[in-house]
């Protein structure tokens, strides 16, 4: 068996889980989260949820990883034999996400091209988003593979596996490229953004709270939601990155600090989008508040519409179009390979495997998945296994990860895992959050996107396609999880004990 890696450093560990963290959900779905839920009121759900959900969860699956140095499905067998499948669960869930999150790459990677142009200037980013994607006219429209973004996925994939190729050590070579240096760009955005012509207007939206907002269930779930999926847990990446952690690593605090890096960061994607909406809204007359602007529209066609009116003229266009773009392009490179890492660390640990030959394998499994969303129905394909994933599958987990851990492990022996060698220790109030509140929260947003689910097919799709590839991505996840706890363990050390 080869000796597991272990990172070269605290701070380095400290930069892989923010850059794991830190992705698209930071840049797109938080700004545009908060601008669907009341501006600034959203924020205090979601500090609220950080600190009794997003902290409390985080600590925990770094500290399993820590203390038995494996990825999650065997990490969580040591708690409890019949707890490996809710492991498998989250690795499922992961390459189900990996597989279309590489496809939004790839349409960075053609974005950061097409910046050299900036056709947005003289075009609406709207017709140039869905003619790059090629998008057909419903779902079950296929219309063949798009071969500009098939060349990028290739592109994505091979820069993915260069990262990663060696484990932890690979990986640590490249964090100040899908770390630091989208934070350096993302700094000059910012700058930007609020020196233009109606971005206090915008800022203003951003940081003025619509207290009547607070009252909405949605808003609080869409908060701890959006905790779950910015800082990476649940679908066990934080379990294998803890895993490579010597046992001495204080978790405590380090799940604090990356926590917050996260925070941080998404506050600050804020005031750059808001910005740039601001200016917008400026540049055309019409209020923030009746615009549109979510997820993929706000990064691939509110972003462009906003800096295409920039003034500065071409030159000034094709800068800031180039550093948003790289932006979005680094900080998706380092998400997705961070679940790459976690699901070949859970197939590694399970069968005793080569690190390097199963990195590889990962990858070219990988890119072959993802290219059911590069035919020109993959827009709704994205779109419809994104909703299912992150909205319910990732939720359900939490759910049985805390009932598992909480009730029938034992909340006070987890308390004890994260406390080990380490001066800073958490309290009882860990146990309340973590046993009490995390499963209702859980169940409450579980219940609720059921209901909402079936009195309303999501998207408007047909509902024969909602069953086919929503549901049916869930139900794939649930039985790979179960199919996977009948293999044998090859591990050496585990048919010591």
């Amino acid at each position: 068996m080869e000796n597991r890696d272990l990172w070269n450093s605290r701070f380095t560990f400290i930069l892989a889980a923010v850059a794991s963290a830190v992705g698209l959900g930071n840049m797109w779905r938080f700004p545009g989260i908060v601008y669907q839920n009341g501006g600034g009121a959203f924020l205090i759900p979601y500090v609220v949820a950080l600190v009794t959900a997003g902290i409390p969860l985080l600590a925990m699956e770094i500290s399993l990883g820590k203390k038995f140095q494996l990825g999650a499905p065997m990490a969580l067998k040591k708690l409890n034999p019949h707890f490996e499948w809710i492991g498998w669960l989250g690795v499922g869930t992961g390459a189900c996400i990996t597989s279309y999150y590489s496809v939004v790459l790839a349409w960075v990677i053609y974005y950061v091209y097409l910046s050299f142009k900036s056709p947005w200037i003289t075009q609406h980013a709207a017709d140039i988003f869905h003619n790059a994607l090629q998008v057909s006219s419903g779902m079950f429209d296929i219309g063949g593979i798009n071969w500009q973004l098939l060349l990028c996925l290739i592109i994505g994939w091979s820069l993915i596996w260069l990262c990663i190729r060696n484990g932890v050590d690979s990986i640590s070579k490249v964090l100040n490229y899908v770390i630091v240096l989208p934070l350096i760009l993302l700094l000059i955005l910012i700058i930007r953004a609020v020196t233009l012509p109606g971005a206090l207007e915008g800022l203003s939206y951003y940081w003025t709270p619509d207290w009547s907002k607070l009252a909405s269930p949605k808003v609080w779930a869409d908060a701890y939601g959006q905790v779950f999926f910015s800082l990476s847990i649940l679908f066990s990446i934080m379990v294998a990155y803890g895993s490579y952690l010597p046992k001495d690593a204080p978790v405590t605090k380090d799940s604090i600090i990356i926590a917050m890096a996260d925070a941080f960061i998404s506050f600050f994607a804020g005031i750059a989008c808001f910005g740039s909406l601001g200016y917008l809204s400026h540049m055309t007359n019409t209020p923030i508040s009746e615009m549109s602007h979510s997820g993929i529209t706000l990064a691939f066609v509110s972003y462009p519409t906003a800096i295409a009116a920039l003034p500065g003229g071409k030159i000034a266009v094709i800068s800031f179009s180039l550093i948003f773009f790289s932006i979005l392009f680094l900080l998706a490179l380092g998400s997705v390979f961070s679940i790459v890492v976690a699901v070949a660390t859970s197939f590694k640990d399970k069968f005793n495997s080569s690190k390097q030959k199963t990195m590889m394998f990962f990858c070219i499994t990988g890119f072959l998945i993802a290219t059911i969303y590069i035919t020109k129905a993959g827009l709704y394909w994205v779109d419809i296994v994104d909703h299912f994933m992150n909205d319910f599958n990732l939720i359900m987990i939490g759910l049985i990860e805390t009932i598992a851990l909480g009730w029938i492990f034992g909340a006070d022996k987890v308390l004890n895992i994260i406390n080990e060698d380490t001066d800073f220790k958490y309290g009882k109030s860990w146990v309340f959050c973590f046993k009490y509140l995390c499963p209702f929260v859980f169940a409450t947003i579980t219940l609720s996107y059921l209901y909402e689910n079936i009195k309303i097919p999501y998207g408007g799709y047909p509902i024969i396609g909602l069953l086919t590839v929503g549901w049916g991505f869930i139900l794939v996840t649930f039985l790979f999880s179960i199919f996977m706890t009948f293999f044998k363990d090859r591990n050496v050390e585990d048919k010591k004990e």
